[in-house]
């Protein structure tokens, strides 16, 4: 017959506190889960009802005469958003050439160049930070103030991408900033044992580790840009433009100005139009978003 730890004077194992103190989180952190989990349900939903409206009420008008028409007032069984559509490409596709150069050589100087000691670098720092956050309307009335009237750039599709680029550029040189930071340092201190210079070291090693969060990053400021219409109303863009801008001192329509147009109209075939219209800036922000994952994928094999 075995003999049990208490017959031979062996006291019993008692619990550790770490093991205790484990059982003891295990339902708060199953409440936090559950918490977190609601919580993205609820989001989801929301967008997916939301995203079900648009496509339902916009269906009718989901056809070919909404990209090849032009805009009309009376007749909104004719009209289109061709003109919106035109004007969205030239502002966003300026908008992206000039901040993401300008914001991805100003994340690669602020992350490998500049000395964080000195006080303009940190006041550069604080700044970067407090304009993420200022409202879009705010870059609207600079726009107006500097570009239209002080340097006389006028009402045109210049201003408006000139415009946004400021309002995204805080966004991109952020993000860039983070996707860099990320990078390890054992990757520059082998480029430079090697015997690399700094600059190559960044153009051939930290850059291409860092493409995935910068377009990730870029990819976020540009469809914040392509959805703005309060900044782009003080600038003077058109509600009616039947004509497609052919250079940059064009007058311009985009797709929300287009959308706000329309949704203010009483007239319930409007409200259809707006709807089909939605959906399809919805469609190129998809398409944009779709690139950027390409790109990002690409390098993320490669290195």
């Amino acid at each position: 017959m075995t003999a049990t730890p208490a017959q031979v004077g062996i006291p019993p194992a008692t619990p550790s506190p770490g093991r205790l103190g484990a059982e003891r989180r295990r339902p708060a952190e199953t409440a936090f889960r559950l918490l977190l989990m609601a919580s993205l349900a609820v989001g989801v939903i929301f967008l997916g009802i939301l995203l079900v409206y648009v496509v339902y009420r916009g269906l009718p008008r989901l056809d070919s005469r909404l990209w090849e028409n032009f805009p009309s007032v009376r007749r909104p069984e004719r009209a289109g958003a061709r003109s919106a559509i035109f004007g969205t490409i030239w502002v966003i596709g300026l908008t992206a050439l000039f901040c993401l150069p300008t914001g991805i050589l100003a994340a690669i100087y602020m992350e490998e160049y500049a000395d964080r000691e000195r006080w303009f670098n940190r006041a550069i720092e604080l700044n970067l930070q407090n304009l993420a956050a200022v409202p879009s309307i705010v870059y609207g009335i600079l726009g107006l103030g500097v570009l239209a009237r002080a340097l006389a750039l006028g009402q045109t599709i210049l201003t408006a991408a000139l415009t946004l680029s400021l309002l995204v550029l805080p966004v991109v040189i952020i993000s860039s900033r983070e996707a860099i930071r990320a990078v390890p340092n054992s990757i520059r201190d082998g480029s430079l044992a090697l015997g690399a210079t700094k600059w190559q070291t960044v153009w051939r090693q930290v850059l291409p580790s860092a493409v995935p969060g910068i377009a990730t990053g870029s990819i976020l400021a540009l469809s914040r840009a392509i959805g703005e219409a309060a900044p782009l109303l003080l600038l003077g863009a058109v509600t009616y433009v039947a004509f497609n801008p052919n250079s940059l001192g064009s007058a311009y329509t985009v797709l929300p100005i287009q959308i706000y147009n329309w949704i203010s109209q009483s007239r319930e075939e409007f409200t259809v139009l707006a709807s089909a219209a939605i959906v399809l800036l919805l469609v190129i922000l998809l398409a944009m978003n779709s690139i950027a994952i390409f790109i990002r994928n690409k390098y993320q094999k490669r290195w």
